[in-house]
C-alpha cells in the first residue's frame, strides 16, 4: 500500500477496475492542474490502476481477475494519454519549449535541460528542436542565482573562481562558455541576462 496517499484515498472500497472513460476524466483533472507529455500522463494514469490493483488485492479480490483487470486498464489508460495527444489536447512539443524556457531562464544549461526533458518523455527530436540557443544567458543566469563570477560579493580568489568552474561543470556547461561567463563584467553579464528574457 503506498503510504503517501492520503488517508481517505486509501480507506476508500477499491471498487471495480477503471474503465477508459474514468481515466479520460482522471487525465482531464490531472491537465486542469499540471502540463504534461504524453509519456507523462500515461504514467500518471497508470499509476492509478496500480493503486487500484493493490487496494484491490488487499481487499482480497480474486487475485486473477485483479491481473486481467489491471492489465486491461493500463492499455486503456495507454490509449487515453495517444487519444488526448492525438486530439491536441496534450501537445509535448509546445511542453517541451515552455518547459525549455523556464529552465534556461532558472540557468540550466542545454545538456540539463535535454536531460530533463527525456525523462518527462519528450522524443529526442523534439527536445533538439526547442533547446535555447543562449547557452552563456543561461550559465550567467546560475551564476547570479549563486553569486559568482560577475555576481560575486567576495573577492574571487583562484581557489573561489575553481570552485565556480566547477559548479558550472557539474551543471552541464562546456569549459568555455563558463569561463567566458565567469570573466564578463557585471552590467554586460545584467544586460545578456535581460536580452536572454526579452527574447
Amino acid at each position: 500500500m503506498n503510504d503517501k496517499e492520503p488517508r481517505a484515498k486509501r480507506d476508500r472500497p477499491a471498487g471495480s477496475a477503471p474503465t477508459e472513460a474514468r481515466l479520460h476524466e482522471a487525465a482531464l483533472a490531472h491537465l486542469a492542474k499540471f502540463a504534461a507529455t504524453e509519456a507523462g500522463l500515461a504514467q500518471v494514469l497508470t499509476r492509478r490502476v496500480n493503486r487500484w490493483a493493490r487496494r484491490a488485492e488487499a481487499e482480497g479480490q480474486d487475485q486473477e481477475q485483479v491481473v486481467a483487470a489491471a492489465g486491461a486498464a493500463r492499455l486503456a489508460a495507454q490509449q487515453v494519454a495517444r487519444k488526448l495527444a492525438s486530439s491536441g489536447v496534450v501537445d509535448d512539443a509546445a511542453f517541451a519549449a515552455s518547459r525549455a524556457r523556464r529552465l534556461a531562464r532558472g540557468g540550466r544549461s542545454r545538456r540539463a535541460i535535454a536531460a530533463h526533458l527525456s525523462a518527462k518523455g519528450v522524443a529526442g527530436e523534439v527536445a533538439q528542436a526547442v533547446l535555447p540557443d543562449d547557452e552563456l544567458g543561461a550559465a550567467l543566469m546560475l551564476c547570479r542565482r549563486r553569486r559568482f563570477g560577475p555576481f560575486a560579493r567576495e573577492e574571487v580568489t583562484p581557489e573561489v573562481r575553481l570552485k565556480a568552474l566547477a559548479a558550472l561543470a557539474r551543471a552541464g556547461f562546456a569549459h568555455g562558455v563558463a569561463t567566458m561567463a565567469l570573466g564578463m563584467e557585471p552590467e554586460q553579464a545584467e544586460d545578456r541576462i535581460r536580452a536572454m528574457r526579452d527574447g
